[in-house]
């Protein structure tokens, strides 16, 4: 496996997104441990996950309860960061809510930390921009809680430029990562990307893999990059989905996907994209 850097912590390459873990259609818990036990195996030392990664109502923290059992399971975990997020809720019905004010930050960091057996949680990230709070005062709760040291690092996530450079200017040295989406299909964080790449904060692509599907060629979007990555895929006798992945660490070396997964195959599979070295020639068809 090959390492990148969130702040100065080295983790993998790919990471794990543990969402599909817990929301619907889960996995039951022994897949799902496996699942998680696989990308270790695999050499995966980077788990992404959020307080709000449940199902129905009344689990808060499902997920991140989860990646504690598996950790606790599986041995020598020294070496992995887990990455967690707050600022976002599930009512059970189906819908994500926005709460980012900086006291339910700061009580929800606290819980993410007793849910995750750790005194410090070493990636904190704001899940997403609440419009009825000033953003500065919800990077400030961040500011806090590296100040109290609840949190070893900060991050955020679903944000534009600009409010990358205000947190920026907020947290300092303590903003290490921007996570956004960002695939095949949905490349409008372009711009983003490159801010972070210029200032060395970790850029976490959710949704690593959207436009890859069979189905979605023929739909709205850049479907022609959804051909060529089947295409490229083909002639290299491997998956899309890898194709993707090598593409994304392509983009810039402070990339580190986060590909989603339920299945052992899936995470021991998406692991093993950083072994493609694509050529000019295959970058130019699939940018």
């Amino acid at each position: 496996m090959r390492h990148r850097l969130i702040a100065n912590t080295a983790v993998s390459a790919i990471g794990l997104g543990a969402m599909p873990l817990s929301i619907e259609h889960r996995p039951d818990e022994t897949r799902a441990i496996a699942t998680i036990h696989a990308a270790l195996d695999a050499g995966v030392t980077l788990i992404d996950t959020a307080d709000s990664y449940h199902w129905h109502a009344g689990e808060e923290g499902h997920n991140e309860l989860l990646i504690a059992r598996a950790l606790a399971r599986y041995g020598d975990t020294s070496e992995v960061l887990v990455a967690t997020k707050g600022g976002r809720g599930r009512p059970g019905d189906g819908s994500w809510t926005v709460t980012a004010a900086p006291e339910h930050l700061k009580h929800a960091a606290e819980a993410s930390s007793r849910r995750l057996g750790v005194d410090t949680i070493g990636l904190y990230q704001l899940h997403k921009p609440d419009p009825a709070v000033p953003w500065a005062e919800s990077v400030g709760a961040l500011r806090d809680l590296l100040d109290a040291g609840t949190i070893r690092a900060a991050g955020i996530s679903n944000t534009t430029t600009a409010q990358v450079l205000e947190a920026r200017e907020i947290l300092g040295d303590g903003l290490a990562s921007v996570q956004n989406r960002y695939s095949p299909a949905v490349r409008d964080s372009e711009h983003v990307l490159r801010l972070c790449t210029d200032l060395g904060l970790a850029f976490l692509p959710w949704s690593p893999l959207g436009g890859l599907s069979r189905s979605s060629l023929d739909g709205p979007g850049p479907a022609s990059a959804g051909t060529a990555f089947h295409a490229v895929a083909a002639e290299r006798g491997t998956s899309p989905q890898q194709i993707a992945l090598a593409w994304l660490l392509a983009r810039s070396p402070v990339v580190i996907p986060i590909p989603g997964a339920s299945r052992p195959a899936s995470i021991t599979s998406s692991a093993q994209a950083v072994e493609l070295a694509l050529s000019a020639d295959e970058l130019a068809r699939l940018d």
